[in-house]
């Protein structure tokens, strides 16, 4: 059974066990984007429970 790539790479679990996540809209053009919305999409965010489902079926192995 394969692991989803693009997923593998984006996504990711806690010690705890929680699926977390890379946040979207940080990726280029920074510097038309003000400081506070850069600081905004800085660090990752946990997932809920209906999306980590959805995971696990990308990603069998974590």
């Amino acid at each position: 059974m394969k692991s989803h790539k693009t997923a593998q790479k984006r996504i990711g679990v806690t010690g705890s066990g929680k699926v977390i996540r890379v946040n979207a809209w940080r990726g280029h053009h920074l510097e038309i984007k003000s400081s506070r919305r850069t600081r905004r999409y800085a660090g990752k965010s946990i997932m809920n429970s209906t999306h980590a489902k959805q995971v696990k079926r990308l990603l069998p192995y974590l």
